[in-house]
This record gives structure tokens, sequence and C-alpha cells, in this order.
């Protein structure tokens, strides 16, 4: 793993295609400003990232693709305003058409002659002994990907401009939505609601924003799919996004915690003893994190900043100061709950307790449970075991009740289940009837829609969570993970709260299970029922 240099002192001591920021510079123009058209002449930063994704191990042949390189894939996070865009298209220029892939070790005033590779512009670049020397993909596939148009445009629309206004206008025809490169090559816009070309063989993929992919947008499955094509071809990556939301496990996240060495990271930060809150700890913090773009004016991103400051704190301190720090009013950190799991087989005639949240066409049904002794996990029914989480998406648009049903009957003769807490709206029918056959001292109507028992539950698991001496435990569900992670409590009078959703595409119901199922284990046995005899009282 690598990470970015100091951000005062980036030194370059490692073999690596100089040749293509040099190529950038003598391909791109700057897209737009009061500088558009003139020749384009990259930041420190954008400088280091560039030669960093371009390191050429030392071991490299010529002839090899990826694996001539030191990283497979990089990540670079950087705050607004530092030129990610325009840097990002005049990357995906040079994956187009310029010396990307290596090609033998120089030995001394070897050139590279643009005419030879279909560019007339007459640029040449002469090697000094011992450096890599690069050449063009011969079919180049490209896809930039973000997950809305609006956001790849930030990309799009500078490699737009960078080829019309440049000497890539021989080589690139521009279209609205990809461009062709000579007679077979194409760069293509992927979005979440155009992945009709996903999974195509690719060359390289720039993923923008990928803070903002998560399994809620269904994005981390597109990125991982994405990557596979890249893999038959011996192509790359590279990520590109702002500081992200730790209570989302975005790709972005999980990129930046993989123990891979061959991704490299750039993700310049400032001590984490400086305060943002603090007018003059935060000019420190900027300072930090520009380093390395001159272009930016830093009394500008202070007045920005101060002005989100005032409504979003959290977002100001990611956009601007390139923290990775929790969304406003975050009920639990996803670190304090990941830190709870662990790995346990639940014998079929374990004691324990049931969680139920149900929904229809939108949001997600779920099923948690909890034994006595503080272990939850997400049980499995049916012959292939599948999960006890619903996605209405998954099945037509509508949760299959049927199943549901099934499900609850097969957990109820499994495992010992002394107690079922149900929140019954839109699933009322269904709750009679388990009352009916399970006996009504097991199954409980709960309403999660009471603020102050609600308030106490999420009190009670939150604080089973964090505090050290709690012997409470997980499985580590993925979705339950993300959804526990997308709960946020909102505030109601009386100093309470209850969970809600930060946006609509944001899930939390197999949070609100986790509630229950801890709730109804932390009654049973204030109850003194946790060691009552075995029954069973079922009807057909």
């Amino acid at each position: 793993m690598a990470t970015g240099a100091d951000a005062d002192e980036f030194v370059v001591d490692f073999p690596t295609l100089w040749i293509v920021p040099d190529w950038i510079e003598a391909h791109c123009p700057v897209p737009d400003g009061i500088h558009a058209g003139s020749d384009m002449e990259l930041y420190r930063w954008q400088l280091w990232c560039t030669v960093n994704h371009y390191r050429v191990a030392p071991t490299a042949e010529a002839g090899q693709l990826a694996p001539a390189f030191a990283y497979r894939r990089s990540q670079v996070v950087a705050p607004q305003k530092t030129g990610k865009g325009p840097w990002s298209a005049s990357v995906v220029a040079a994956e187009a058409a310029g010396p990307v892939l290596f090609a033998g070790w120089a030995a001394g005033g070897e050139l590279y002659r643009c005419r030879d590779h279909g560019c007339d512009c007459g640029w040449v670049y002469e090697y000094e002994p011992g450096e890599p020397m690069g050449t063009p993909w011969a079919t180049p596939l490209i896809q930039l990907m973000a997950t809305s148009q609006d956001q790849v445009d930030n990309v799009y629309r500078p490699l737009q401009a960078m080829t019309k206004n440049g000497p890539l206008a021989e080589q690139m025809r521009v279209g609205e939505e990809f461009i062709r490169i000579g007679e077979r090559g194409r760069i293509d816009v992927v979005t979440s609601s155009a992945l009709s070309r996903l999974g195509n063989p690719i060359t390289f993929a720039l993923q923008d924003e990928s803070g903002t992919y998560t399994h809620t947008n269904k994005m981390v499955r597109v990125a991982e799919t994405q990557r596979r094509g890249l893999a038959g071809m011996g192509g790359r990556a590279m990520e590109t996004t702002n500081a992200w939301d730790p209570s989302e496990s975005s790709v972005a996240q999980r990129t930046a915690e993989s123990r891979r060495p061959d991704i490299w990271r750039y993700h310049p930060q400032a001590p984490s003893g400086l305060s943002y809150t603090n007018k003059r700890e935060r000019r420190q913090i900027h300072r930090r994190v520009y380093a390395g773009s001159d272009h930016v004016d830093l009394d500008a991103i202070e007045a920005e900043a101060a002005e989100l400051l005032e409504k979003d704190p959290a977002q100001a301190e990611r956009f601007f100061g390139n923290r990775v720090v929790s969304g406003t009013s975050s009920w639990m950190d996803r670190s304090a709950w990941k830190g709870r799991q662990t790995q346990r087989r639940i014998r079929p005639r374990t004691r324990l307790v049931l969680g139920f949240d149900g929904s229809d066409i939108d949001d997600w049904t779920a099923i948690r449970a909890e034994t006595l002794d503080g272990f939850q996990f997400t049980p499995v029914y049916g012959p292939d075991d599948r999960p006890t989480i619903w996605n209405p998406a998954e099945f037509g648009g509508q949760v299959p009740r049927l199943e549901v049903a099934a499900a609850m009957d097969q957990l109820m003769r499994r495992y010992d289940v002394v107690r079922v807490y149900a929140d019954p709206p839109y699933w009322e029918s269904e709750v009679d009837d388990w009352i009916q056959r399970y006996g009504e001292k097991r199954v409980i109507r709960w309403y999660t829609r009471r603020v102050v028992q609600m308030h106490a539950a999420a009190e009670r698991l939150l604080t089973d969570v964090t505090k050290q001496d709690s012997t409470f435990t997980h499985d580590g569900c993925e979705i339950t993970t993300d959804h526990v992670g997308n709960a946020r409590a909102a505030a109601r009078p009386g100093d309470r709260y209850v969970l809600v959703k930060a946006s609509q595409a944001q899930k939390i119901d197999a949070c609100v299970t986790s509630v229950l199922a801890h709730e109804a284990a932390g009654d049973v046995i204030a109850a003194g029922e946790a060691t009552r005899k075995r029954t069973r009282v079922y009807t057909a």
C-alpha cells in the first residue's frame, strides 16, 4: 500500500512513465475558464498522482500490460476545487491515445513520435537511458462511471473540450454519450441509470466520486463488475472522490481499508488534533490538504466552508477539510458496530428472540435474531439458506409475503424462540396469524412509532455496542451493517430521538430489526423468562 507523500514535498525516486504527463501537457488544452485553450500545466499534486499511477515495476518486461506497473489501480481523495475533474479527463485522454503501456527500458536517445501513432501534431519525446518507454493501446475501450449524468459530466465535459480544441480532434470523434477513438476504440459514459455496457471488456475505468457508491444505490456491485471487466484485458482503474461518510460503507471506504499492496492511494490530511470548527486551525487544515493546488484561493475556500459549517458541519469537513467524518446526526459510529463482529455457530434448539420489521413495495423487510447471551445474527431459511432480509426490488417490486411467513415458521420450529417483537404496520394480518399460531406470549405487537419506547430501545442497543464491558456481539451481516450506518437520530421532544433514513435511497430496516431483537432479549432476561422450559404451542 502506498499513500500520498508529504504535501509539501513530492519526491519521485522510482521508475515511471514520465512520457505520460509530458504527453498530457502537449495534447490536453485547458478546457474552460479564462485560460481555455492554452496548454495545460499539471499542478504538483496532479503530477504526483500521475507519476505514481504510471509507476513501473523494476521487474517489468516489454509486452506486459497491468503487471508491468507497481499498482493495479489508484485512489485519489482530494477536497473540492482542486481540479480533480479536468485532471481525470486528461488521464482518460492519455489512456485513449497516449503512451500509457510499458514498452521496455530505454538505452537512451530513443524517440516517441506522435506521427507514428496516428497524430500529426509533430510532438516528439526523447527517452533518457534506463527510462521506461511507453506505447498506446491498440484498441482502447474506456468507461467513465458516476452515480448520475450530472456527476459524470464533471469529467466528460472537460474531456469533450480537450478533445475538440486540441490535436486529439484528429483521432477522436466526440458525441454526447460516447467518444469514438479511431475505428474501433471508444470512451463510454456509465451511470446508475445506464448500465447496459457494464461487464464489457475494457482497458481503463475511471470511477468518479466513488465515495457515493454504496450497497443502497447498488453501485458497489457495479464498481466490482466494472473492475472484473478490466482483468481480462490487462487494464487498470482509477477512483477519484471527496472524503466519504464512513456511515455509508462506500466503494471509496472499501478501497481505503483494503490491505492489497497493489493499490496506490493519495489522501492528504492534516493532523487529527486540529479542530475544523476553530477558524485558525481550519486555515491550517486547508493549507495542508490544498498543498500542491497552487491555483486555489484559500480565502475563497474559507468562505465556502464557513457557510456550509452553519448547516452541515460534517459535510464541510469532508468536502473542504478532506476528512472522513460521519454525517450529521449519525446514530451509531460504523466502526463501533464493526468492532463487535465475531463468528459463531448457532445450533438448532438454541433459546433466542426475534425482531421483525416489515414493508411492502419500497422499504425492506427483515428478521433478526439474538441469543440470550447477547449474540445477534441474521438467520437463514429455505433449502438454499437465504438470509431473512428481503429487498422488494429483487422480487418484482413487492416483498414476497409467503416466503416471509415460511421463514418465520421455519425459525420458530428450528429454535426455541422465547419472544418475537414485530412491528405491525403493513403486516397486521400476518402478525395476527403468528400470534394465533405461536402464542400471544411469544409474538408481541411492538410499534416502532412510539417515540418513548423506540428511543429507549435504540439507546439500549447503542449503549451495549459502545460501552467497554458489554458482551454484545454480532455476525457482521453486511446489509445490517449498512443499515446501521445509514440510521440517523432525528430529535423529538423530551431529549428523545427516533431512527430515520438520511435519504429515501438509504434503507435502515435491518437496523430497526436489530433494535427490536435486542430489546426483546433485554426484556426477556429482565422478566426472568430466559430459563423457562422449552415448549411448543403451534396451530396448523
